[in-house]
């Protein structure tokens, strides 16, 4: 097998509260391959985002802190790495793109001269062979007259534009690893469809991996090879994504399933909310922190912490879930 290129293991991400520790991310484990798209999945709460900034190493302290666990990258532990030596990968061998393009670039400085800074800075190259590339970039991602817009200012930029500024400084200087934090909020539809082919198309030319977190199980069935299921802050299911549609094997992900139109279903059919709201993570059950919401549960479910586990012989051995039942009744 591929060794992984990211390897994520037990960790542990907290935060200091008035109301005490709030584990926000816990024991929480995946894998990511060199070329491929995992898609992290669930509702606003259940710690996909905080996955995403520990993995960067960008968790504020205080309040929070990385309490436990191992993410390997390319062979190396990044909890253990220095400040520096992090520095030097953010940006570089690893990029982010954020949900709100607004709050990630400075209005005050041009958006080529934001998109040229990655070169620059961890390329060594002087300001004119990092604006050129920056030029190049805009043109990649599909930006318009981009030698023009090279000396624009972000508000003069669509949210669509934006957001694709952002997609070129991710890829400025051809990072392994991509990580996009909901890169389609606040996008209308037909946008949101052209920046994810976009994203996906150009990670597939440059060969880099991408964690695409999203609450959308529309989105993660065109664009993710597998997909990874979080609620309160665990892995509650975890597959290749195919199988992960056919055959759900947490209750948790059947209601996600539940609630998404799909266009080959019956005409009028109705979507199915999932009752109750997410837990409160400073006063989480402890047992199954879906329990309160799963009409399958049964008594253990109330004081019993699912680990994660097998889904079944006659299912691939990467199928992964956290629930006590075996198997869940058909619907």
């Amino acid at each position: 097998m591929t060794e992984p290129l990211l390897s994520v293991r037990g960790l542990t991400t907290r935060f200091r509260t008035d109301r005490g520790n709030v584990v926000a991310v816990d024991d929480v484990s995946f894998d990511v391959a060199p070329g491929e798209t995992v898609a992290i999945v669930g509702e606003s709460g259940s710690g996909k985002s905080v996955t995403a900034l520990s993995i960067l190493r960008l968790i504020p302290n205080p309040p929070g802190e990385i309490a436990s666990g191992q993410i390997v990258f390319d062979g190396r532990d990044l909890l253990k790495l220095s400040d520096g030596e992090m520095r030097a990968i953010r940006g570089d061998r690893i990029a982010m793109i954020f949900q709100e393009p607004m709050n990630s670039l400075s209005p005050a400085l041009t958006v080529g001269l934001q998109v040229a800074e990655p070169v620059q800075q961890h390329r060594g190259v002087s300001w004119a062979a990092a604006l050129e590339a920056a030029k190049s970039l805009l043109r990649k991602v599909q930006i318009p007259d981009a030698e023009s817009r090279l000396h624009t200012y972000p508000h003069q930029y669509s949210g669509g534009m934006r957001q694709r500024a952002m997609i070129a400084m991710a890829l400025a200087c051809k990072p392994r690893l991509i990580i996009a934090d909901e890169p389609t909020t606040a996008l209308d539809v037909t946008v949101q469809a052209q920046i994810l082919d976009l994203l996906k198309d150009l990670t597939c030319e440059t060969g880099a991996s991408l964690i695409l977190i999203t609450h959308d199980l529309g989105v993660v069935a065109r664009y993710a090879d597998r997909v990874v299921v979080m609620y309160a802050g665990r892995v509650v299911e975890q597959a290749p994504a195919a199988v992960l549609y056919r055959k759900p094997q947490h209750p948790y992900t059947r209601g996600l399933l539940a609630s998404v139109p799909r266009l080959d279903g019956p005409a009028g059919e109705r979507l199915v909310p999932i009752d109750g709201a997410p837990p409160d993570l400073a006063a989480l059950p402890p047992g199954c922190p879906f329990a309160p919401r799963c009409m399958h549960a049964v008594a253990s479910c109330l004081d019993t912490r699912p680990a994660l586990r097998h889904a079944g012989s006659d299912i691939t051995s990467e199928h992964r879930h956290a629930c006590l039942r075996d198997e869940l009744p058909v619907e």
